[in-house]
């Protein structure tokens, strides 16, 4: 154990098992398997490897559901959190 980790907030398990069933409930609803959702996952991360060196241990993910404007209806929304490290220069791509 990190001295840090004393002064880190940690989640809930209750919080925890809440995002969990969220994430659950939209991917149902949008019809959207587990492994379509790691296909999806390594196929963004393949396209934006060819142009910026990004922080794989730290990419985040979800599907979630967000309010149309006007109306009260729910959409499904992809959401990716994706830590840059570095632009690649044009001659580094490939």
């Amino acid at each position: 154990m990190n001295f840090f980790d004393l002064f880190r907030k940690k989640n809930p398990s209750g919080s925890v098992a809440k995002d969990r069933l969220q994430l659950l409930l939209v991917s149902d609803r949008s019809a959207c398997s587990p492994e379509m959702m790691q296909a999806i996952r390594d196929d963004i991360i393949a396209v934006i490897s060819k142009y910026m060196d990004v922080d794989h241990d730290e990419i985040n993910i979800e599907l979630t559901t967000t309010e149309v404007d006007g109306s009260r209806k729910a959409v499904p929304t992809l959401y990716a959190n994706i830590p840059i490290k570095d632009v690649k220069r044009e001659r580094d791509k490939q």
